[in-house]
């Protein structure tokens, strides 16, 4: 068995800027949690999948895939979990929120992945910057610096990516083009 989850990855710049905030977090508050996967926005939570049926796994994400259009994704400023995750916050438009709901929906249906948590709250897309690991005391002292911040980027999400734990850290195991992407 392996970890995996879903996620939409921003483009390469935006993951550079999203890097030097939580470089930031590691040297200045400790916090280096954040820094174990690329900057992303979650849309299906971490699951367990035999290794052996990985491409079962491809394929059906490879098919959900084919059938969605890009996505229009904006980040704008900061936001926090209290007491202890602050991250980029992402506008919750109708089309993200749909394609979330719409890849849990498949999921379960087709892969049987269900995300017990994901279906009592509603879906809060973020960019982790600061994580689990960063103390209620460095919280308190971070957040104020960040509350009011700048963060204003856009990008298109033309592809899902499926992200795979090796023990230490999370690594992409592969990407899925969207429909409006196909070349």
């Amino acid at each position: 068995m392996s970890r995996f989850f879903i996620a939409l990855l921003p483009s390469q710049d935006i993951q550079n800027h999203a890097n030097q905030i939580k470089q930031y977090f590691a040297d200045k508050y400790a916090s280096d949690d954040a820094q174990k996967s690329p900057p992303h926005v979650t849309l299906q939570p971490p699951f367990e999948w035999v290794d052996s049926n990985v491409s079962i796994l491809e394929t059906s994400l490879r098919e959900f895939a084919s059938k969605q259009n890009s996505v229009p994704v904006t980040l704008s400023g900061f936001a926090a979990f209290p007491p202890r995750v602050i991250y980029i916050d992402v506008v919750k438009t109708p089309e993200l929120l749909t394609l979330q709901a719409d890849l849990m929906a498949y999921a379960e249906s087709n892969l049987g992945i269900v995300d017990e948590v994901g279906k009592k709250r509603p879906f809060a897309p973020h960019i982790t910057v600061a994580f689990r690991d960063l103390t209620k005391q460095n919280f308190k002292a971070a957040w104020p610096e960040f509350e009011n911040r700048q963060f204003d980027f856009e990008f298109t999400a033309d592809k899902l990516t499926l992200l795979i734990h090796d023990g230490r850290r999370w690594n992409i195991k592969s990407e899925f083009a969207f429909l409006s992407h196909r070349s």
